[in-house]
């Protein structure tokens, strides 16, 4: 059978269309209802949805006030608060292309990026780098000025026209804005039932800062979208403090990072949480380990998501359909996903292959900012290329093997780094694990395994894998570091200890 499912059409969506009114429609039926309850080591604060969508449309007003042209870029430099998603909607409902971006980026990062997107305006919070230039400045105090000000109305269009972009690091190291459609967060509702088991009567606390892009969707415009309520922990909270959060506030579902999950575990799970059903995990692979100690701890079971900056997520396990290990899940109901192989077809059930989603789905990219040559070359077809490399079992199980750029090759063998550092992070002494090839001379590369931790002799870290992978797959290198380099997203950067480790060892 091949690697393809094939649940087509999905629910249109309707048009004309405005994603920030969507989001908000909840607001007309029950406006006294929290919709967000920021939490602090003090206590919560919280917006109705009468309050929350007044704000989003008075900074839509304001914007239009502004003068700005249709479509017009706004890049949004603003921290872990409330202004961010509410400078977002607001953006989106007076039909301009608000661009989120990392409050980390340093100066002349954030140049490059504002060279690229030529913005008509700047949104800033304070402490947060501006990039050089004489685009206009609106800082938070203009910004909140504008949550009691006059109310603008949603612009409403083609459910298919840009809503707004985001920034992905991608494989070939510099940063592309990704374009999507009002529609995609109509698209988000496959995950509802195919990922979160969401209703309206949840409480759904993400453990992710307000401007990362995984919060944003999940924890917050399907919260509202769904008419539940959301929970963001606020400055001071870290993750030690999460459980006793989770039971003071009756969260029903928790969103996280597989780290964070780790946090969790390490500090110990201090407080009872009797509302809590299930937690959600994406980002980056999760863990069987972490998995297991959760469900241990907690009672409770972790659901993940596999997907990308240019689809979000399509691939999960869920409450009604759990994910057998080692599988990440299945492709949600509505979607159309195959295995290619190297000749971009699919390959049968069981072979492994690059994941692929069809350019029809309503939550796909619209294509990348100023470079169409890069976003064709994305395509085969009807076939958006991940990059990622997967395995579908025969019943429709995706398990994922790692990057097509992180793939191994040892003895003629294609090893995913995946599995070697889930075996290898089972010892006791490792805290981390990133496994990559490197080039030892011009024409031999190696399996090395970079570890955090306790620093242990090689000796023993080789038996401890003879004990629990395969020759071929068994590292051939251990090197020790204080800290694992990750991208901004909290994601191993492989590429990035593979080209540092040969740097120094080319110069040796």
């Amino acid at each position: 059978m091949q690697a393809l499912y094939d649940a087509f059409p999905p629910q249109p969506c309707p048009a004309p269309f405005n994603l920030a009114a969507y989001v908000l429609a909840q607001a007309a039926a029950t406006p006294d209802k929290i919709a967000l309850a920021v939490i602090t080591p003090a206590g919560a604060r919280e917006w109705s949805y009468a309050r929350l969508e007044a704000a989003v449309r008075g900074v839509a007003g304001g914007l239009t006030a502004l003068g700005l042209a249709p479509g017009a870029p706004i890049l949004l430099r603003l921290g872990n608060t409330v202004d961010f998603p509410i400078a977002f909607l607001g953006a989106i409902a007076a039909g301009l292309l608000p661009v989120p971006t990392s409050a980390q980026l340093t100066t002349p990062e954030i140049t490059r990026l504002a060279r690229e997107i030529e913005p008509a305006l700047v949104i800033a919070g304070p402490g947060v780098a501006l990039p050089e230039g004489d685009a206009p400045v609106l800082d938070t105090t203009g910004l909140e000025a504008m949550f009691t000000a006059a109310p603008g109305g949603y612009v409403p269009g083609d459910p298919a026209r840009p809503a707004y972009m985001i920034y992905t690091s991608g494989t070939g190291g510099s940063p592309r804005g990704v374009i999507h459609a009002h529609r995609a967060v109509w698209a988000r509702r496959m995950m509802w039932d195919g990922w979160y088991g969401l209703t309206s009567e949840d409480r759904l606390l993400h453990a992710g800062a307000f401007n990362w892009t995984y919060t944003l969707g999940t924890g917050l415009l399907d919260p509202w979208a769904a008419g539940a309520t959301a929970l963001i922990p606020g400055e001071g909270v870290d993750a030690a403090m999460l459980p006793a959060l989770l039971h003071d506030y009756d969260a029903t579902i928790f969103a996280a990072a597989p780290g964070v999950y780790r946090q969790m575990l390490k500090h110990g799970i201090n407080a009872e949480m009797p509302k809590l059903r299930h937690g959600l995990s994406a980002g980056e692979k999760l863990p069987e380990a972490t998995r297991r100690a959760w469900n241990a701890a907690t009672g409770t079971h972790i659901y993940e998501a596999l997907g990308m900056s240019e689809c979000s997520t399509f691939i999960s396990g869920a409450p009604a359909r759990p994910a057998p290990v080692p599988a990440s899940g299945y492709p949600q109901p509505g979607r159309r996903i195959a295995v290619l192989g190297p000749d971009f077809t699919p390959v049968e059930r069981g072979v492994a292959g690059q994941l692929a989603i069809s350019n029809r789905d309503p939550g796909l990219m619209l294509g990348y900012w100023k470079a169409e040559e890069e976003t064709k070359a994305r395509f085969s077809g009807e076939w958006f290329l991940t990059g990622d490399m997967v395995e579908m079992a025969e019943d429709g199980a995706i398990t994922y093997l790692g990057r097509t750029d992180d793939m191994m090759n040892a003895g003629g063998f294609r090893v995913s780094p995946m599995e070697v550092e889930a075996a290898l992070c089972q010892h006791p002494n490792l805290q981390e694990v990133a496994v990559a090839e490197v080039r030892v001379k011009a024409d031999t590369t190696v399996i090395a395994a970079f570890y955090s931790g306790t620093r242990t002799d090689d000796a023993a870290l080789k038996a401890y894998a003879e004990t629990r992978l395969a020759r071929y797959k068994q590292p051939r290198l251990y090197v020790h570091m204080d800290v694992l380099p990750k991208g901004g997203n909290g994601k191993l950067n492989r590429r990035a200890l593979r080209e540092t480790w040969e740097a120094a060892h080319a110069e040796a």
